[in-house]
């Protein structure tokens, strides 16, 4: 299993109460396995995907990322496995808008030292079909390919997990469908695992397995 979660729970203290976001979820993902995470709005689909990522820290409960018992490890810890194992895909393309198409797709590799950056990030770039786009800014590249923008960079360091939280909720029919075309054939391509936070249930269709949340508790 590449991610297990175990018991997760999320709750919040507001003024009046405490609010509960995820409830004792529990479930398991296989390697290379695409896996969507379905519920209605607030039921805890992204906060769940933080949790997965260790970007926010569970109230109890227990995640494994390939055998790794992620909340053991300290802060710097966590962000050294998810720069090593772990790809992001967010519905707001999360681009840096002073850097171009390359720059960004450069980032994850700089951070990691990787003499071959700018290499692997323009042939990632011709992958997703924007090899003619390289030195473009975020504000020049419509939205269908600041997305293509932000796949490539979270595919360019070969993670072994990819946590996408409605990669299309901000696109148009025709460029979601080609976004989620890119993201399917590469998680094909490269094996890698896909966990994906969609309230569209033909996306959902695609994968091989759903996980629906209702009240903050897989039931599905």
């Amino acid at each position: 299993m590449i991610v297990r979660a175990e018991g997760l729970t999320k709750q919040v203290a507001t003024p009046d109460h405490v609010l509960t976001i995820v409830k004792d979820a529990a479930f398991e993902v296989r390697a290379g396995e695409a896996v969507a995470i379905l519920g209605a709005s607030g039921s805890g689909k992204s906060t769940l995907l933080g949790l997965l990522a260790g970007l926010d820290v569970p109230t109890s409960g227990r995640v494994w990322i390939d055998s790794e018992d992620l909340f053991a490890l300290t802060e710097d810890g966590r962000a050294r496995l998810r720069g090593r194992m772990v790809g992001f895909v967010f519905q707001s393309f999360q681009l840096l808008p002073g850097w171009t198409a390359l720059e960004n797709v450069m980032l994850p590799l700089e951070l990691s030292e990787n003499k071959e950056s700018e290499k692997l990030a323009r042939q990632m770039l011709e992958r997703v079909g924007l090899g003619e786009r390289l030195h473009h800014y975020p504000k020049h590249l419509s939205g269908g390919e600041q997305q293509r923008v932000a796949l490539a960079r979270a595919f360019v360091v070969r993670p072994k997990l990819l946590l996408a939280d409605e990669p299309t909720g901000s696109l148009d029919a025709g460029s979601g469908d080609g976004v989620i075309d890119l993201l399917f054939g590469m998680n094909r391509e490269y094996g890698t695992t896909l966990v994906m936070v969609t309230h569209d249930e033909s996306l959902a269709a695609r994968c091989h397995r759903r996980v629906r949340l209702a009240g903050g508790r897989g039931v599905s």
